[in-house]
């Protein structure tokens, strides 16, 4: 029954948006005789604006709805959904409005590689979710109700929606400046092209590894055998937190597309994204040392494994005692 609502819930909720897009592209094209001189004149400022619109349809759809129907549930897992598709609507408004100029095979390529990646992740979040819609809340936010207690369902208004809109329309700009331009396909395309899908498939592996291990401790603890306290193969023997890493590559792949067009400042939005995913990686492992069956395990695992870029072990010499 929880399943079937939150299905509902998560169908129901970007409907404002997607009618509203609908509508956008119905009037992009064509304004018939008939159109209003006001009709005509917001359907003109949304083409012209599409930041500004995009923004104001995030607050409202996002921000707002989006909120109001977590705190009536006290949950808010919608977010974490929506993470997937919401890229996916910014770079089809973004090459469907009138305006819009760009490379044919730019920007065909920038939306073929961000269905790829919203793809990925949306299998990702299913998996983990075990094929369930809303079954359980980010941990992140389980912790700031109980650090916020009665002040969270305003809290987390600016916590977990706000936030998140500056951060995910930072990350999708270059979306826009692809359309912005029609400079011709060249080398540092090729570059962008080849970083967005290493680190697509550099983020499905680490997932599905990651995802495997579990499974495979499930079947441990039903077993009532050891459990083993950490991952240290494939992709994660050369890095603690490969998926992070195959994440941020997708996105500051995504702005060398932005850089090549002459918008090279929108690499605020990567590097904005990988300052929070930094911190997001500490709050990660502090509540893995927290736990007794892995906390010497990952101590070692720490000192040994790259951080986020996949290299080599480090080697750590045992220091003994010598007798004089």
């Amino acid at each position: 029954m929880k399943n079937l609502r939150n299905f509902a819930i998560a169908f129901v909720a970007p409907l404002p948006s997607i009618v509203f897009y609908l509508t956008f592209l119905r009037h992009q094209h064509r304004f018939s005789a008939a159109s209003s001189a006001v009709s005509t004149i917001i359907w003109q400022w949304c083409s012209d604006h599409p930041l500004l619109l995009a923004n104001l349809i995030f607050f409202l759809n996002v921000d707002v709805l989006f909120w109001i129907a977590g705190v009536l549930q006290s949950n808010h897992w919608m977010i974490d959904l929506y993470w997937t598709v919401i890229p996916v609507m910014l770079v089809h408004f973004f090459a469907s409005r009138a305006p819009a100029v760009a490379n044919a095979t730019r920007s065909a390529m920038a939306i073929f590689l961000t269905w790829i990646w919203s793809l990925r992740l949306t299998h990702s979040y299913f998996r983990r979710e075990k094929w369930l819609w809303g079954a359980r809340e980010d941990w992140r936010f389980n912790e700031m109700r109980e650090r916020h207690g009665s002040h969270w369902w305003w809290i987390s208004f600016f916590a977990v929606y706000a936030s998140q809109q500056i951060l995910l329309i930072g990350i999708c700009l270059p979306m826009y400046a692809i359309h912005s331009s029609k400079k011709p396909w060249g080398f540092w395309d090729f570059i962008a092209t080849s970083a967005c899908f290493s680190g697509i498939s550099v983020a499905f592996f680490a997932d599905t590894q990651l995802n495997n291990f579990m499974q495979r401790n499930e079947i441990l603890k039903h077993k009532g055998a050891r459990l083993v306290p950490n991952l240290n193969e494939g992709l994660w023997y050369y890095s603690r937190h490969p998926n992070y890493f195959g994440e941020q590559l997708w996105w500051w792949g995504l702005s060398v597309f932005a850089w090549n067009v002459g918008e090279g400042w929108m690499f605020v939005g990567p590097l904005a994204n990988s300052l929070c995913l930094a911190y997001v990686t500490v709050l990660v492992e502090r509540r893995m040392l927290k736990r007794e069956d892995r906390a010497d395990a990952y101590k070692h695992y720490q000192k040994t494994t790259s951080a986020w870029i996949p290299w080599f072990k480090l080697a750590i010499e045992e220091t003994k005692e010598k007798k004089l």
